[in-house]
């Protein structure tokens, strides 16, 4: 039987990447680095997008299409290292992406699992038992998996699609699962076969 809500947790982009050197970088003058650099600055979604392309944008339309979240709950969040959870259309400016830039997503670097296992809580507080938090991520590594398992539990589930898959791969699958309304399959987190 299908969990009665559902929330998604999304990966991070990489902050240290090549793309986000574009809005990073000094004299930067794209229209999302200038409204990064703007006291409105720009949100977590449209920058995680640009810094990863396809795959982000395939899991954010495919969360925003399938999320249930439970009354007063966000469906969609995003992992933002440094911050913890955070809806994609929360705003960060130059100097918030800056500050997540230097956050080692490793599930031993405090700055990162701390916020991250505190939002987590919050999630686990309002989800009951059959509720599912599903990991829109790798599933490979530790870095998603251990920090959010140690807090939610066998409420943490994630797409089985997702093994054997590159995230290119992945992304293209959500974004066409997201145009036809055509839901994954949602396992629990036991023992992950590598991806």
């Amino acid at each position: 039987m299908p969990p009665a809500h559902q929330v998604f947790l999304l990966s991070p982009a990489n902050s240290a990447g090549k793309r986000a050197g574009f809005l990073l970088r000094t004299g930067a003058r794209s229209p999302l680095a200038q409204r990064l650099r703007s006291p409105e600055g720009a949100t977590i979604g449209e920058v995680y997008t640009f810094m990863s392309g396809l795959y982000f944008r395939g899991k954010l339309a495919y969360a925003l299409a399938f999320a249930k979240p439970p009354d007063g709950c966000v469906g969609t969040q995003v992992i933002v290292p440094g911050l913890g959870l955070r809806a994609p259309h929360d705003t960060i400016d130059l100097d918030g992406l800056h500050a997540i830039a230097r956050v080692p997503v490793d599930p031993e670097e405090q700055r990162y699992t701390r916020p991250l296992q505190r939002d987590a809580a919050r999630l686990a507080e309002r989800l009951q038992a059959t509720d599912a938090a599903v990991l829109l991520g790798s599933i490979a590594t530790a870095k998603y998996l251990d920090p959010l398992k140690a807090v939610l539990g066998p409420r943490l589930h994630f797409p089985q699609e997702f093994i054997g898959r590159g995230d290119m791969s992945r992304g293209a699958l959500m974004l066409r699962c997201a145009a036809e309304g055509r839901e994954l399959t949602y396992v629990q987190d036991t023992e992950p076969p590598p991806d």
